[in-house]
């Protein structure tokens, strides 16, 4: 055993464990219980009755739908901007890197305003899309385009780093012994991505389910349609239904843990698989 004892600039164990559980607590866990005590209220069938209406399982299949699809988009595309803009040097560069962050600067209510005026049937894209009867404003095509702005920054920023890490050496000795890039891509780097790729694609999941400012301008917010389900909470807010919006607030929590968990526990598999290979 060391005769020296090992110093942190933190306080100790004890101590910095009790100030996180008290953080968790305060910005989390209360807030959370806070909806299932509230939703409480409600008898079993009255709980039921609010959560299965046409209406509301509509929006749940429109919001995480249209978010599982915006997400697994963003996964694409997001690894082929960070891959041009760690591989890549050309003008400009700089720009299109801060350009990434825009969405995370930028206020959801502009952002949904910036893209209905884009994407409306007289907007500077939507104009070439309306002679062919593809309407994408207030349509749930809206709402997929909308959810996928909001969600790029989250994958691009979080295998950024990763790509950045990889050496270079591991493709050249791939090279060397005859892997073509296809090869190379498949079998060593994207196993080192995935972990990271899967965790971008959690946030960008995560952070569209839950998005409204940008979402309700350009959804049409037309029942059965393309109505979210934020939307329906805040509408249930306004009529004074606490309790009603707070079951679907549940509903969303449960299914969306739920969703989570099985993201990182695919997580998991992968960095237990890398290690053991």
């Amino acid at each position: 055993m060391s005769k020296f004892k090992q110093h942190s600039v933190l306080p100790g164990f004890n101590l910095a464990l009790g100030f996180t559980l008290l953080y968790l607590s305060l910005i989390v866990l209360i807030p959370l219980s806070a909806a299932f005590i509230r939703t409480s209220a409600l008898t079993w069938p009255e709980f039921w009755n609010v959560v299965t209406t046409p209406r509301v399982v509509a929006s749940y299949r429109l919001t995480f739908g249209a978010s599982f699809a915006a997400a697994a988009v963003n996964a694409v595309f997001g690894l082929l901007v960070a891959w041009v803009l760690v591989r890549y040097r050309f003008p400009g560069k700089k720009l299109v890197d801060a350009l990434v962050d825009l969405p995370f600067a930028l206020p959801t209510a502009v952002a949904g305003i910036a893209l209905t005026a884009l994407y409306a049937g007289n907007g500077w894209i939507g104009q070439f899309f309306e002679p062919l009867a593809v309407k994408i404003a207030f349509t749930p095509l809206g709402i997929f385009v909308a959810l996928t702005f909001i969600g790029l920054p989250f994958v691009v920023r979080t295998v950024q780093p990763v790509l950045e890490d990889i050496e270079s050496e591991l493709e050249e000795a791939a090279a060397t012994l005859g892997a073509n890039r296809a090869q190379t891509f498949s079998r060593i780097i994207f196993p080192t991505l995935f972990p990271a790729l899967t965790t971008g694609f959690a946030l960008a999941f995560a952070r569209a389910i839950g998005e409204y400012g940008s979402v309700i301008f350009i959804a049409g917010n037309m029942p059965l349609v393309s109505e979210i389900t934020p939307l329906l909470i805040i509408t249930k807010l306004e009529q004074y239904d606490y309790a009603g919006a707070t079951a679907l607030a549940v509903v969303m929590l449960v299914i969306s843990f739920v969703m989570l968990l099985i993201i990182n526990l695919l997580q998991w598999w992968s960095r237990r698989r890398s290690v053991l290979t």
